[in-house]
């Protein structure tokens, strides 16, 4: 195996620097699974995504 990450385990690091973002928008998710839809819980991925890139950006 080399010694690079693979993506995806980048991915599953820098998003662990953001557990109550994560958490906000997984409970969006969940509270109507059903129902969900375009923009349903816009907000609260845009508070995960912005803490996921500044997460990438520190390293």
């Amino acid at each position: 195996m080399s010694s690079k990450a693979r993506p995806i385990e980048k991915f599953a690091k820098t998003t662990a620097k953001c557990p109550a973002e994560l958490a906000t928008y997984g409970r969006c998710i969940a509270a109507d699974y059903n129902g969900v839809h375009k923009d349903k819980c816009a907000q609260e991925f845009m508070q995960l995504k912005n803490c996921f890139l500044a997460a990438s950006k520190k390293g």
